[in-house]
């Protein structure tokens, strides 16, 4: 086991590397750079600019480097110093504004990810137990009523609903009396009592897919021959149940971590304005348009990290729950 988590390991350490080239390379791809964008954003309003500021702001960005020491200087400070370069639009390190929203958007992410399981799973063993029975009707259309529905108009129903019924504030996690408060136990359960919505809306469309998959893989180990072989020997329904084809069907709950990760931070971007979120896709978002480019590159290699995190939990657990995976491999 030991030897295939290092083998694992291992094989992350060129990707990273490849992952960090396609980063930097994809934020230069848009035309112009920052100072470009601050130029047409002074002149839509009617500001005037000196061009020997704007000469002296290329210098001190480095915008007039080839892009292969702009990326040296970058990755460079990172490996070396842990230092993820300057925002341009915010003048202050990345790393202080990418880890003031990592609390929030683990938070979301965790709840939701832990949302999706806890009402896919059961779900789809009951639908794939009982096919085509009214249970099996009925969460079938509330799945596919799950994955037709924006996240967005989802987002602004419940809120609506939680304004006008629960009577509580709409937006963001926390009330405005609990919003720069310190840490209480008044201030956790206001956290939980605005969690729900985030949620609800961003675990829909992932619980609706799980529960599709689970039940489609389950169906299909139902009728295979070692199950049958088991319940025609005697052994209890639901221990035949639980300990063959529901282990072998939670594959693509366990493979799905590897892209989950990623997905629940910079995936729910729409969802995170209309709720007035204080997750990291927003501020992705606000990076790109204004080509920050260190800020928008950091957030891009972040989620390269978490994608390889997550495979390696995923082959990690996939190699411990299914036996057809041999540790030698």
């Amino acid at each position: 086991m030991l030897r295939y988590i290092i083998m694992r390991i291992i094989y992350m350490i060129p990707t990273l590397f490849g992952i960090s080239i396609i980063a930097f390379v994809i934020i230069q791809l848009p035309p112009g750079d920052y100072v470009t964008s601050l130029i047409a954003s002074m002149s839509d309003s009617g500001q005037a600019f000196d061009p020997t500021e704007i000469a002296r702001l290329r210098e001190i960005y480095g915008f007039d480097d080839p892009i292969y020491v702009q990326y040296y200087k970058w990755i460079s400070g990172i490996l070396l110093h842990g230092d993820f370069g300057q925002s341009f639009e915010w003048k202050r390190p990345v790393s202080e504004l990418i880890w003031e929203r990592m609390g929030a958007t683990l938070a979301v992410s965790v709840a939701s990810l832990l949302f999706v399981w806890a009402v896919s799973l059961p779900i789809g063993i009951y639908s794939a137990v009982k096919r085509h029975s009214l249970g099996d009707h009925v969460f079938t259309f509330f799945g596919f009523l799950g994955l037709a529905i924006p996240n967005f108009i989802l987002a602004l129903t419940l809120m609506y609903f939680s304004y006008k019924v629960m009577g509580q504030s709409v937006g963001g996690l926390f009330s405005p009396e609990y919003a720069h408060a310190e840490w209480s136990w008044g201030k956790f359960t206001d956290l939980l009592a605005h969690l729900w919505i985030p949620v609800v809306v961003i675990g829909t469309a992932g619980t609706a897919s799980l529960i599709r998959i689970l039940r489609a893989n389950l169906t299909d180990e139902l009728n295979k021959p070692y199950y049958i072989t088991a319940r025609a020997k005697g052994l209890h329904p639901t221990k035949a149940l639980l300990k063959y084809p529901v282990r072998i069907a939670l594959n693509p709950f366990v493979s799905a971590i590897g892209w989950v990760l990623p997905n629940l931070i910079s995936g729910v971007t729409i969802t995170a304005i209309v709720l007035n979120l204080p997750t990291a896709g927003p501020l992705l978002l606000r990076a790109l348009i204004s080509q920050d480019m260190y800020l928008a590159g950091s957030f891009i290699l972040l989620m390269g990290v978490l994608t390889l995190i997550g495979m390696l939990v995923s082959d990690i657990l996939l190699a411990m729950l299914d036996p057809r995976i041999r540790f030698d491999q």
